[in-house]
């Protein structure tokens, strides 16, 4: 340290500085430091640079005392993370708060965001350790365009996440002055963010990380490795040709937890999360995952899980337990974005608004005949977008709508119009999947199912109760799912094999009984033939939206024109105009 001191003319000892802390930060993340003897090393360390006769009348003690209470403080905020180390979205985040802490300091920010990738890596959660790597790549693009040695910043890396925005928020000052990157360490960095993109199967991220890599060999006119590095991209685009649309990828689920019991989570109480999880984690695994966790940490009769979506009212909560509220819940996107979003990727990547139903009657029970079952539909929105370099993100807004029955059959209907069409234009048709939808659809049950709503609120005697607008929906959404079920049979006899000729017919004959239903229930002639234009119902089935006449009606935002008018003809549908869904049996 003095001889850096002296060094710098006597100002500093910033060198020191930076490579006594990254080193620390390194240890406490591979091994854990912070003992009484690392303590006592310090308070040493402190007392040979206050006795330093040579050294007594400049700055240098002051330098000393100034770097060992930084250690210090590092030291304390890994003491949290001692206390949580068996809690990876806790660590992660006090991780998290450590490298925001070193703005200033590009190495230090980045050591800590290199621990955090190791977590993610170790958990099997991918696409974060990815993030965390391009977080890094954007970090040293930054400082090397600040410092006139690349084009590029933080910038370039927009059109992977637009929380990379954090990487321009860098301080210029003597941490940064000292520390040594160059091109081909952005180019080693950018390298590990595409090994990590390879392996969270996020292909359609590689020719944009690569974009950096190809302006250092263009200007290094490195034409053998520009070669390797296009072959790369090519090899990206085959793999996303491949999969794009098979649905094989498994991009993780994602869960609403909320925490509740002061006495317990202090600072988190009351707070909600949207924690993603790897593939297929359904809700009893990560349910009993936090069980397990915080029954470790508060005792095991201590800890309630709450598995409904329900509103909580922490004041009807027993404070002696801690309560975790776990929900599923879907990506949300309004109707504008899901016409931008047209791949199973799209719909998982740079997302931060999230839905999930919480069912409910008027009479207080939960569930109740298609005629008085309500739903309440909740959107959160969290502070930055998944994925991140956090598997847990904080929500900080939410709101909700409530579905009275009809708009409830309107929307569930909605759905599996959207599911059966979805099956049909699949490129490698599920058959067991399209069988079973199929089957469940046509299939004429008393008091469940599709028929259960046309019953409910076309039958002329009940459609009286309900808005005119909405009945006749209702109406067109059945006649599309009609023509839906239609196609799906069409599809399912073209690919079936003999032994399931038998199964065809018997769907066909469910699907003309119920053809024949709908027909008397809607008083018009339901068949098939001349196809109707269809209504693009998105895939998370958005809310209702003000309609732009003058009525100021309400119409469900997935329909087209057509229904529009529907909702506003002055008079009943001539029969040319009708849907004639049902031909060709």
């Amino acid at each position: 340290m003095r001889k850096n001191f002296e060094f710098n003319k006597q100002k500093s000892i910033v060198r020191s500085h930076l490579q006594l802390i990254k080193a620390v930060s390194q240890l406490i993340a591979d091994a854990g430091i912070g003992g009484s003897r690392f303590q006592h090393s310090l308070a040493i360390t402190n007392n040979f640079a206050n006795g330093d006769k040579q050294m007594k009348n400049s700055n240098f003690p002051a330098e000393v005392k100034d770097l060992t209470k930084r250690i210090r403080t590092v030291l304390m905020a890994t003491a949290q993370m001692k206390e949580h180390e068996k809690d990876p979205e806790m660590l992660v985040d006090l991780q998290y708060s450590l490298a925001n802490s070193y703005a200033s300091t590009p190495e230090l920010r980045r050591t800590w965001l290199e621990s955090m990738a190791k977590i993610h890596a170790r958990n099997g959660d991918l696409s974060e350790a990815a993030m965390c790597y391009i977080h890094i790549a954007a970090l040293i693009a930054e400082y090397l365009k600040r410092k006139g040695m690349f084009s590029m910043g933080w910038p370039a890396f927009l059109s992977i996440t637009p929380n990379i925005k954090e990487e321009g928020a860098m301080k210029e000052d003597s941490g940064m002055q000292d520390t040594p990157y160059n091109e081909h360490i952005l180019v080693e960095q950018l390298y590990m963010c595409v090994e990590f993109l390879w392996k969270s199967e996020r292909y359609e991220l590689i020719a944009d990380v690569n974009k950096p890599i190809i302006a250092v060999f263009e200007k290094q006119r490195d034409f053998k490795k520009l070669s390797e590095l296009y072959y790369d991209i090519h090899r990206s685009y085959l793999k996303v040709a491949e999969v794009v649309n098979s649905e094989k990828r498994l991009f993780g689920r994602y869960y609403r937890v909320a925490f509740y019991g002061q006495g317990f989570f202090e600072e988190e109480e009351g707070k909600e999360y949207i924690y993603k999880e790897p593939k297929l984690t359904g809700l009893s695994e990560i349910s009993q995952r936090l069980l397990k966790l915080y029954a470790d940490k508060f005792g095991a009769d201590n800890v309630k899980i709450i598995q409904d979506s329900n509103k909580v009212n922490p004041k009807d909560l027993d404070p002696k337990y801690a309560y975790i509220q776990v929900t599923y819940v879907t990506p949300f996107f309004e109707e504008k974005e899901i016409e931008d979003r047209k791949t199973d990727f799209e719909m998982h990547h740079n997302i931060n608004r999230f839905v999930f139903e919480t069912p409910f009657t008027l009479s207080g029970k939960k569930h109740g005949g298609v005629e008085e079952q309500c739903k309440r539909r909740t959107v959160l929105t969290t502070s930055h977008l998944f994925p991140y370099v956090k598997k847990r993100i904080q929500v900080i807004s939410q709101s909700s709508t409530e579905l009275n029955p009809i708009e409830v059959a309107i929307d569930e209907m909605s759905k599996k119009v959207s599911e059966l069409n979805q099956l049909c234009t699949m490129e490698e048709v599920d058959m067991i999947r399209l069988q079973l939808k199929v089957q469940g659809s046509v299939s004429v049950k008393v008091n469940a199912g599709p028929m259960a709503y046309a019953r409910a609120f076309l039958e002329e005697t009940n459609a009286k109760r309900y808005p005119d607008n909405q009945v006749k929906l209702l109406k067109e959404i059945f006649r599309q799912f009609a023509d839906a079920c239609g196609q799906a049979l069409d599809v399912n006899e073209r690919l079936i094999k003999e032994d399931q000729l038998e199964y065809q017919e018997e769907l066909r004959s469910h699907y003309k009984d119920m053809l024949s239903e709908l027909s008397t229930i809607m008083n018009e002639q339901v068949r098939l033939g001349l196809r109707r234009p269809k209504l693009p119902v998105p895939r998370n089935w958005p809310l209702y939206s003000q309609c732009q006449k003058d009525c100021k009606c309400l119409f469900y935002m997935n329909t087209t024109a057509l229904s529009c008018s529907l909702l506003h003809a002055q008079r009943p549908l001539p029969l040319k105009a009708e849907s004639r869904l049902g031909e060709n049996l």
